[in-house]
Formats: C-alpha cells, sequence, structure tokens
C-alpha cells in the first residue's frame, strides 16, 4: 500500500471540551479546523485514525484511585463519545487508550482498535511513515503521543492550527511544542498543506 502520511485526531471527546468534566478551555473551537483537515486527509485518500480515552470506571489515571485527574471518558458513556460536530469519515480507525487501569494512557501509541490491534501494528501494515496530529491536549495526549511517534522513528507534524491545551501552567503548551520541536516535530498549519 503506498500511504504514507495519515492524520491522528486525538481525544476529540464531550468530556474534554467545554462543559465536560475535564474540559479544555476553547477546546470545540478547532474543531472546524480539525474538519478540514480530515476533508484534506479523505480527498487524497490518506488514512484518517481518532484516538479516544475510553477509561474503565476504576482506574489510577482518576484522582479517587491515586491518579491526578477527576473522572473522564468512561467508556460507553456519553462523555467519551466524539463531539458532534466532528466529521470523521465511515472509514476513519478509531483507537482506544486509557483501557488498561494501571497506565494513564496518554499516547496514541498504547492504542488499540476495536478488534485490539496495536496503533503501531497498524501503522506498519498501512506503510505509514509521517504522522499529522491535532486535537486535545497540547500539553498532554498530543505532547505524548508525538513523542512517541517520533521516538519510534515516525516524521511528525503538529498542526499549530488545530491543537488547545490544557494549561495548568500558563505556558505549558508552549513548552509541550518546544519539546516536540526540539526532538523533531515540525511545526504546521493548514495553508501550508500540499
Amino acid at each position: 500500500m503506498k500511504a504514507k502520511k495519515a492524520l491522528l485526531v486525538v481525544d476529540m471527546q464531550n468530556d474534554f471540551c467545554p462543559g465536560g468534566a475535564l474540559g479544555v478551555p476553547q477546546g470545540d473551537k478547532i474543531i472546524p479546523k480539525i474538519n478540514r483537515y480530515i476533508k484534506f486527509f479523505s480527498k487524497r485518500k490518506l488514512p484518517i485514525f481518532a484516538t479516544r480515552d475510553w477509561h474503565p470506571p476504576r482506574t489510577k489515571h482518576f484522582k479517587d484511585f491515586g491518579g491526578a485527574w477527576p473522572v473522564h471518558c468512561i467508556r460507553n458513556t456519553r462523555g467519551a463519545l466524539f463531539h458532534p460536530k466532528l466529521k470523521l469519515p465511515k472509514n476513519a480507525i478509531l483507537l482506544y487508550k486509557g483501557i488498561d487501569a494501571k497506565k494513564d494512557g496518554y499516547s496514541a501509541f498504547e492504542a488499540q482498535d476495536s478488534s485490539g490491534m496495536a496503533f503501531p501494528r497498524i501503522l506498519g501494515l498501512l506503510g505509514i511513515k509521517e504522522l499529522f496530529i491535532c486535537g486535545l491536549a497540547t500539553d498532554y495526549c498530543v505532547k505524548f503521543s508525538g513523542l512517541e511517534a517520533i521516538k519510534q522513528g515516525f516524521k511528525v507534524k503538529i498542526l499549530l492550527d488545530a491543537i488547545q491545551g490544557v494549561n495548568l501552567k500558563p505556558d505549558d503548551s508552549e513548552k509541550a511544542i518546544n519539546e516536540l520541536v526540539r526532538k523533531g516535530a515540525k511545526k504546521i498549519t493548514l495553508k501550508n498543506m500540499r
């Protein structure tokens, strides 16, 4: 298969958007841009992946069980669904992460599809060499997915106009982007896409 590039849409779920259990401020504002990237990749028949947190009710990820976060994105709940304005095509490959109660599951590289196949294996089978990453949140799942992709030898493009951060500290997103760039990621926006 010829496909070398793919779009990775990270965690565009109800619980991570304003009004959700762990809403990223203005997290829904990037959806129109993400939809334009989806259209761009669909038109070129390139693969589109979409991760979603899919936590069990009890996980060390949640404050109640020793983690850092309030309860969010419990599998099969409304909060774990993709935001209704996100226009994923029918052939998008859905990836589930955070399913292991002993791990945080920040990175898409810990995710698997509905059949249980690991994300890195799917990338290998499709011959993907380059990932274009957008979604939520810049300073957590976008960052960890990008860093792991670089570590595993993929080229990474961070879609600057289609990411949004939590920013527990005001410059967390900026630091995340700088770290990704330092490790080899490239920053890009829709108008630079060819």
